[in-house]
């Protein structure tokens, strides 16, 4: 009887992953870990007990979808809703995005400026 071939163990590289893993603290973190639990406000919309802030933002992008005849709207269109729905960009950022410059704006500020193309078309 012949004696069965004996496989090689297969060698494990470097875990690979924690080559990709950035470590720095943006405060967009979601993964759990010891001592990282989410936020109450995230816990409850995980199940199902919106509150109202995020039934009408629910509301909203599913009105958009309807209206428009897209399952998957873009981020900016995802953006044009928020701003349609009164949102202003009026205090300062919370998480560490370090490309990207802050800025805050009035709360009454219009949610789509005039671009220059409708001022100069307004001056004609």
């Amino acid at each position: 009887m012949p004696e069965p071939t004996k496989r090689k163990p297969k060698e494990r590289g470097p875990d690979r992953r924690k080559n990709v893993l950035d470590t720095r603290d943006s405060g967009l973190e979601r993964r759990r870990g010891p001592g990282r639990r989410l936020s109450d406000f995230a816990k409850a919309a995980e199940e199902g007990e919106m509150n109202v802030e995020q039934f009408l933002f629910i509301q909203a992008i599913d009105a958009f979808k309807r209206a428009n005849d897209k399952p998957f709207p873009t981020w900016t269109e995802v953006l044009e809703v928020i701003r349609k729905l009164g949102y202003r960009k009026t205090c300062n950022m919370d998480i560490d995005l370090p490309q990207c410059e802050d800025w805050i704006e009035s709360a009454d500020d219009p949610a789509f400026p005039p671009s220059q193309a409708d001022d100069e078309r307004d001056a004609a």
